[in-house]
């Protein structure tokens, strides 16, 4: 069953490294994310699974061991998911699992078995949370530290440009993610994410699966938009 949750933006800004002069911009951001997978670790889970967008098309798992890098941000910074031996088989971590496991290496009481798990952007709504459902199954106490941004298209100057529609679709995660609502995740517009360069939507919809049933109290801690893309901080317990 799941018994926690922290929900965390991804964008590698985050890791001071990167952002270097910028830092500060997201320092409270940061703060946020270290709260929230401080939680997550002192709920002492069998199983941590971390769940972030991914590069392929559907849902690809990384096991414990396996390494990120942020050299194409242009810092040589590598970082490696969990502890243990380093994975074989050359494949490296995609970013939001990299800074995933960039936030679980500054939690000094982690020390639960952690693996990963990719969603790409194109995978559906229904296999996102039959995933989280498979995964809330696979042992007596399963926490997930879920990764992802909000549109991309707040501001003139976002990624995205500007869409009106953006500010509203963040708010509603933002309510959803208060209250861990897992029906109002699990019903996103998928498309509209798409449009919206929304990053987080396959990433919720894994741990709706995953909570529905669960009973778990939701918390807010951060909610902003730098850059002109949505940033949402929550933890679940």
């Amino acid at each position: 069953m799941l018994v926690a949750a922290a929900l965390c933006p991804c964008p590698p800004l985050l890791v001071p490294e990167i952002a270097a002069g910028a830092a500060p911009e997201l320092a409270s951001a940061r703060a946020a994310c270290a709260e929230a997978v401080g939680a997550l670790a002192a709920s002492r889970p069998d199983r941590l699974v971390v769940v972030g967008p991914g590069r392929s098309g559907g849902l690809e798992t990384y096991p414990a061991g396996t390494r990120g890098s942020f050299r194409g941000f242009g810092v040589e910074l590598e970082v490696r998911l969990g502890e243990g031996p380093e994975a074989g088989g050359g494949r490296t971590l995609p970013y939001g699992l990299a800074v995933g496991a960039w936030l679980l290496a500054r939690v000094d009481r982690c020390a639960s078995p952690v693996e990963g798990v990719a969603v790409g952007q194109e995978t559906p709504g229904a296999r996102c949370r039959a995933a989280g459902r498979e995964l809330r199954e696979s042992s007596d106490r399963v926490a997930m530290l879920v990764l992802g941004d909000g549109s991309a298209c707040r501001t003139l100057k976002a990624p995205g440009y500007l869409d009106a529609r953006a500010e509203p679709f963040d708010a509603d995660v933002a309510r959803a993610l208060a209250a861990a609502d897992t029906g109002a995740l699990g019903a996103l517009d998928e498309e509209l994410a798409r449009t919206l360069r929304v990053s987080g939507r396959g990433p919720w919809q894994v741990l709706a699966g995953a909570a529905e049933g669960a009973s778990l109290g939701g918390a807010l801690l951060y909610e902003g938009a730098p850059y002109g893309v949505g940033y949402l901080v929550a933890s679940w317990s």
